[in-house]
C-alpha cells in the first residue's frame, strides 16, 4: 500500500471507525448515554489524536491597543476591591477555560504609586515580567525585591507574595504568567489570603539577587532545599549582557537565534517545577527557520520589533506586545530591523512536558525550513 493509500486507510478505517449508524447501533448509543457511558469507536480520534490537536490559536495582543484599557482600570477599581487589578488575555480558541494558550494564563497588571495589593498564596506557580513604570516591588516569603523594566520575577507556588509601587514611583504595569489552567484541570488549586493582609519583610532588600545572582559564583556554605530557584529576580541588564557575550562566540540556533534559559542557580534546572522561561536575541535582519515543539509558549517582545510566523500566520510585534505559540505548531521569528537586535522573552510549560517524558521537537524540512504564509 502506497503512502497516500495508507493515509486514507488511517483516516477512514483506523482513525474514524468504519461503522455505519444502523438503527440498532443508534439505540445502543442512546442506551449507553443513559448509563453515562459511550462507545469508544465513535470518539477515538477525538480523545486520542494522531498528534497534538490544540484548540489554542496564534494571536498577538498589541500593548498600545490594550494600554489605555489597562490604565482605565486604575480609576474603576482599587486593589482592595479587585484583589488583583489585572486585564487577562483570552485565547479565542479556548472557550472552555481562561487561558492565553494551552494551559497557561497571562494577564497585564497595573498599580499606581503608594498602592499595595494584599498578600496571598496559591497552588499555581506565577511569574512577572515588568513592562513599564518605576518603583514597583514584590515581597515573596519576606524577600522584598525592587523591580525594573524587563526584570523577570518568580512567585513560586505556595509562597506568600504581594506587589506594590512605592509612594515616589510611577504607574507600573507588568505581565503576569501563571499555570492556573493546569492547576484547575488537575483539581489541585488552592488560594489563600494572608491573615494579616500584608507580610513583613524578613530579609535585606534584594537579598535574593545579591546572594544568588552572581552568574558563575555561588555563595560558599549556602544551602537551599526548596523546589524552586533561590534567585527570585532575574534582572534585565545582566541578561542582555549575557546574550551579547554569547553572540560574540556563536551563531546560535537556526530555529531560535541566540537563545538562553533562565535557570535555578542551585540545580541548573528550570526556575520552577511547572514553568520555564527564556530570553532570545535575533540579530539584525535574522529570519529563523521553522520548528515545532510539544509545549505552549507565551512571548513578550523585550526589545526591538519584528514578526513571527505561527501556523502559517504572520504576527507582527514590537516592544511589550505579547503573542503565543500553541503546542506542536510550526513557528519562526524575524527581526524587522537590519541595524538593531531584537529580544523576545518567553515562558512555557516545557518543565511539565519533560518531567512527564512528553517533550518532542522537530524542524521543518521542506521549503528550505520556512513556512508558506496562509492568506488572511
Amino acid at each position: 500500500m502506497g503512502t497516500d493509500g495508507y493515509d486514507r486507510y488511517r483516516e477512514e478505517v483506523i482513525g474514524r471507525a468504519n461503522v455505519a449508524d444502523t438503527a440498532e447501533l443508534v439505540d445502543f448509543y442512546h442506551d449507553l448515554e443513559a448509563q453515562h457511558a459511550g462507545a469508544l469507536w465513535t470518539v477515538a480520534n477525538k480523545i486520542e489524536p494522531w498528534e497534538p490537536a490544540t484548540e489554542s490559536v496564534p494571536i498577538v495582543w498589541r500593548y498600545d491597543r490594550l494600554r489605555g484599557h489597562v490604565l482605565r482600570a486604575l480609576d474603576l477599581v482599587t486593589p482592595e476591591q479587585a484583589g488583583r487589578r489585572v486585564v487577562y488575555l483570552a485565547n479565542p480558541g479556548r472557550r472552555d477555560v481562561t487561558a492565553a494558550v494551552g494551559w497557561l494564563y497571562s494577564g497585564i497588571q497595573v498599580m499606581g504609586p503608594g498602592e499595595v495589593a494584599s498578600s496571598h498564596r496559591h497552588s499555581a506557580s506565577a511569574l512577572r515580567f515588568i513592562m513599564e513604570g518605576s518603583g514597583a516591588f514584590t515581597n515573596v516569603d519576606g524577600h522584598k525585591m525592587t523591580l525594573g523594566r524587563n526584570d523577570f520575577v518568580l512567585t513560586p507556588n505556595g509562597t506568600w507574595h504581594e506587589h506594590g509601587v512605592s509612594e515616589d514611583g510611577t504607574v507600573c504595569t507588568w505581565q503576569d504568567g501563571l499555570d492556573i489552567p493546569l492547576m484547575n484541570a488537575l483539581d489541585a488549586n488552592f488560594y489563600e489570603v494572608h491573615p494579616e493582609l500584608q507580610q513583613k519583610v524578613g530579609f535585606p532588600i534584594d537579598d535574593s539577587t545579591a546572594t544568588w545572582g552572581n552568574a558563575a559564583l555561588r555563595p560558599a556554605g549556602e544551602t537551599w532545599s526548596k523546589r524552586y530557584s533561590p534567585l527570585l529576580k532575574y534582572e534585565w541588564e545582566p541578561t542582555y549582557e549575557a546574550l551579547c557575550r554569547y553572540a560574540r562566540v556563536t551563531e546560535g540556533s537556526p530555529y531560535d537565534g541566540l537563545h538562553m534559559d533562565y535557570v535555578n542557580p542551585h540545580t541548573g534546572g528550570p526556575p520552577m517545577t511547572t514553568m520555564g522561561a527564556s530570553m532570545q536575541m535575533l540579530r539584525p535582519g535574522q529570519h529563523t527557520k521553522a520548528h515545532r515543539e510539544v509545549g505552549s509558549f507565551v512571548y513578550q517582545c523585550a526589545k526591538g520589533s519584528g514578526h513571527s510566523i505561527v501556523g502559517g500566520q504572520r504576527l507582527d510585534w514590537k516592544e511589550r506586545d505579547i503573542f503565543v505559540v500553541p503546542s506542536w505548531m510550526w513557528h519562526e521569528h524575524v527581526n524587522g530591523s537590519d541595524r538593531e537586535d531584537a529580544c523576545l522573552f518567553s515562558f512555557h510549560d516545557l518543565p511539565v512536558m519533560r518531567a512527564l517524558g512528553l517533550y518532542r521537537v522537530e524542524g521543518l524540512t521542506i521549503n528550505d525550513g520556512y513556512q508558506p504564509l496562509i492568506a488572511a
